[in-house]
């Protein structure tokens, strides 16, 4: 009988949160580790009804899932589709010596490894194993320097998961009362809405004004131009757009300036072409410029929207990808701190592609500033010793990009500092003075490697020159053209995601990790559209703010927001306890239950869902369909009349005044607009606004036609503008084009819900912004209907390795994704298809399946009661 095969008994299992993550780690330990995944946390608060368990249930507090009456304790369930891992890393244990938890090396994943062992309930020892960079050194490195868990971080993030629970699951249900169901509130998501509202307010309160100046071009005697701007007039210094006051748009009361309009600017141009122009004066100063620290979480978010112009969250997932493939540092920091490995491994580097006169004297490290950080921690930058460019990697695409930008960040701060020189001439003209400024790169130092972006789009970027032609003090210059230049003052800039990334780091609210998902959540609640690169808030985020700041003003004050954030960071330092600050937060006269107890019955609805702003005589009402405006008019006998008019979807808050309501209230009480009949039938065409924006209807609604024939006018045309002809060629979409050279069945051309579209059986594809839904031709619709969802996959990525199925992205409605069998996975946004790997394809597959299908289960659970 042959004998029974020893089981293989491994010196320890090392968890970590996702497959990428493991396969690299358990390359360079060997085949004596096991190495599993925990597809991040495998528990949680409960995150809905159905999650509470059934002994809690009749709780007073269960909804919140944290024990309030007994000291704070949190309720933690084990999400369905974590079971299975939770089992599988049970039994993987028993056959190991000892436990390492090799989560991430923040607060976030020492809490994961606690929960971890709270699960595993290990009986063999545990050791925490932490890394900045996944190398082979950096991973032997740490299994060198083992430690146990941190206590203090695993209380900190606890506290901040349950203040985080207890804020947004008591004030959220009250926006569901009082405003709209869907709504939420937060501890920091709530605060930078209130940030994107101010400016809007501000925008609203803004008070454009007129300036007036002089510009010239001049030439040298050796008949060199160059340009030059009017300064000052008879000693004074002309007015310039901080001179304004932005509420009244007039100067200032203290402002000591000249002001031209563009009369008095007209003659002082023709009485200066007559008059000697002569150089008064000459001044040169030099400057250094030092290198910038290298990237945090925050700083990356901010230039990779400045230079990439992507999103925090697509910034974030690129860089997750570049971590776990072992190219770059933990992505999730605050630190600027580099370790004297990775000093050494960039100052070989610039000596070798840019010579030693471009390193600094001496090796720079630089002090982290922002309030909270882990020192311990390293700022982002290329992982190893090598500091291999993106190229020598093999990088591509949106890999290849960040991977840059972070490789060129870290070489400029070991690199010499940029001279500067700049140049100032001063002119003379009858009283007038000129003023032009030059700027010569003496030595550009970092700037071979590096410059910074900038969030103003008319200000120049620090490696830009301006060398000015030579002159000589009391030389005489001729004026070539003068022109009056008429300037306006601007509105205070909305926010960007990387200019609201700065303003949110800066007051100390948040944390670097978090920002991408904020920013994430007040777009998706409904709180901010994203107009181009800018983010504009709804009259929903102000209709909010404003009773957040009426009745919970400590909640969204920036100041209060911050020390709760300090409070966080001192548990975690362990400085502080975390139950005196949670009892203080939530209990008590002053706690938030109470105050959301005793205000909730003081909050009208109809009060709340109302916006006034100063610059309206009318209402603004936050609707069940969007908002709309809203005036009370004096009727007979004393009676009110009330009437309303829709606001269009897109318009934004700063944007409507008195004119634009009374043209909207205008269109409503006059009826659609006609454009004549229809040919064919007699009946009126009416231009029509609605809930998605204007339509064109054919006929009146009567009990006969109840729902006449719609049709959206696409936004490439104007509703004020359209005629007859295009509305009736509209109204006759869907037409068809032709039929499919390959099947012979029809392909059709119209409009739905999502935009003008192309449809070929069950296989639809959108039109691009080029075409025309009116024109398109039959081979331009083939042309995309072969980009569309069809049963070609766009790409073929091979073989699951555990059955053999293929794996494919296709092309669908609302994007591309990853097929494997009855499985499809979206692809992460902003992810290339050419650029995916199967690797990554195989993670993406995996974690899907970990989250299983709650639709999917809760019919097969009501199938089962059938």
């Amino acid at each position: 009988m042959a004998k029974k095969a020893k089981k293989k008994r491994y010196k320890a299992l090392v968890v970590v949160e996702s497959p990428a993550k493991a396969r690299k780690i358990a390359g360079f330990l060997g085949s004596d580790y096991k190495v599993m995944a925990s597809m991040g946390h495998l528990r949680d608060l409960p995150a809905s009804a159905a999650e509470i368990p059934a002994e809690i249930k009749k709780e007073p507090w269960a909804n919140l899932g944290v024990n309030v009456e007994r000291d704070f304790e949190p309720v933690y369930v084990i999400p369905r589709g974590k079971k299975k891992i939770v089992r599988e890393l049970k039994a993987a244990l028993k056959d190991c010596d000892e436990l390492i938890l090799a989560t991430d090396e923040d607060r976030e994943g020492e809490s994961i490894g606690w929960h971890l062992v709270q699960l595993l309930e290990p009986k063999v020892p545990v050791k925490r194993m932490v890394f900045s960079e996944i190398t082979k050194s950096a991973i032997q490195e740490a299994m060198r320097n083992l430690r146990d868990v941190d206590q203090h971080l695993v209380e900190a993030q606890e506290t901040r998961r349950v203040l985080d629970r207890l804020y947004g699951y008591r004030l959220s249900p009250l926006l569901w009362k009082k405003i709209a169901r869907g709504l939420s509130a937060g501890r920091v998501q709530s605060v930078a809405v209130r940030l994107l509202v101010e400016r809007e307010l501000q925008r609203m309160a803004f008070r454009k004004a007129e300036y007036w100046d002089l510009k010239a071009t001049v030439r040298t005697p050796r008949d060199e131009a160059f340009e030059t701007t009017m300064a000052f007039l008879d000693g004074k210094r002309l007015a310039t757009g901080k001179d304004f006051d932005e509420r009244t748009g007039k100067l200032k009361p203290d402002a000591d300036v000249v002001l031209l309009d563009e009369q008095r600017a007209t003659e002082l141009a023709e009485q200066l072409r007559r008059r000697p122009w002569v150089v008064a004066d000459i001044e040169e100063r030099t400057e250094t410029r030092k290198p910038y620290p290298p990237f945090t979480t925050s700083t990356l978010q901010q230039e990779a929207n400045r230079k990439l112009g992507w999103s925090a969250q697509q910034t974030m997932q690129v860089a997750q990808r570049l971590y776990e493939n072992g190219y770059i540092t933990y992505m999730r920091t605050d630190s600027v701190h580099l370790s004297q490995e990775a000093i050494r491994a960039a100052r070989r580097r610039i000596a070798d592609n840019y010579g030693a006169e471009y390193l600094s004297d001496q090796p720079r490290q630089f002090t982290t500033r922002t309030r909270g950080a882990q020192e311990a921690h390293e700022a982002i930058r290329p992982a190893g010793d090598e500091m291999k460019t993106a190229d020598e990697l093999g990088l591509s695409g949106q890999d290849a990009a960040l991977y840059a930008l972070i490789w060129k960040r870290t070489m400029a701060t070991q690199m010499a500092e940029a001279r500067l020189r700049f140049q100032t001439i001063r002119i003379q003209a009858n009283g007038a003075e000129f003023r032009t400024t030059g700027r010569r790169i003496e030595f550009p130092g970092f700037f071979r490697a590096y410059v910074e972006g900038v969030d103003d789009p008319e200000a120049a970027l620090d490696d830009q020159e301006n060398i000015l032609p030579h002159v000589e003090p009391n030389e005489p210059l001729r004026p070539e053209e003068i022109r009056p230049q008429r300037h306006e003052t601007k509105p205070p800039p909305r926010y960007t995601e990387a200019t609201l990334v700065r303003a949110l780091e800066a007051e100390g609210i948040g944390r670097p990790s978090t920002y991408a998902s904020i920013i994430g959540t007040i777009q998706d609640r409904g709180y901010v559209r994203k107009v181009g690169n800018q983010l504009v808030p709804t009259f929903t985020a102000i209709a909010v703010t404003k009773l957040l700041e009426k009745y919970f003003p400590k909640l969204v004050d920036l100041k209060f927001t911050a020390e709760m954030e300090q409070a966080l960071d001192d548990v975690a330092a362990g400085t502080a306890e975390r139950l005196p600050y949670l009892r203080a937060f939530y209990l008590g006269e002053d706690g938030l239950d109470t105050q959301v107890r005793q205000k909730e019955q003081t909050i009208d609805p109809r009060e709340a869902c109302t916006v006034r702003l100063d610059n309206l005589n009318t209402d603004i009402r936050v609707g069940r369909f969007g908002p709309y405006l809203e005036k009370r008019l004096e009727a007979e006998r004393g009676k009110e009349q009330v009437i309303t008019a829709s606001l269009p979807p897109d318009i934004a808050p700063a944007d409507i005044d008195e004119a634009l309501a009374e043209q909207l209230f205008q269109q409503k009480q006059q009826g659609p607009r006609t454009l004549g009949t229809d040919p064919e039938t007699g009946q009126p065409i009416y231009v029509m606004t609605g809930r998605f924006g204007p339509y064109l209807q054919l006929g009146d609604v009567t009990d006969e036609n109840p729902k006449p024939k719609r049709v959206s006018i696409p936004k490439t045309i104007d509703p004020e503008t359209i005629d007859r002809e295009t509305a009736l060629k509209l109204l006759a979409l869907p037409r068809e084009l032709g039929t499919h050279p390959e099947t012979g069945q029809p392909v059709l051309a119209g409009i739905g819900r999502y935009g003008p579209y192309v449809q070929h059986g069950r296989t639809y594809k959108s039109l691009g912004p080029q075409d025309d839904v009116a024109t398109i031709t039959l081979e331009r619709a083939l042309e995309l209907l072969k980009q569309a969802r069809s049963r070609e996959p766009i790409r073929e990525l091979g073989r699951h390795p555990d059955d053999g199925e293929p794996i494919a992205i296709y092309s669908g409605r609302y994007g591309p994704y990853i097929k494997y069998g009855k499985l499809n996975v979206t692809l992460p946004k902003g992810r290339e298809p050419q650029e995916v790997t199967l690797e990554e394809a195989l993670d993406l597959i995996r974690e899907k399946q970990a989250k299983g299908s709650a639709r999917s289960r809760g019919r097969t659970r009501k199938a089962g009661k059938k």
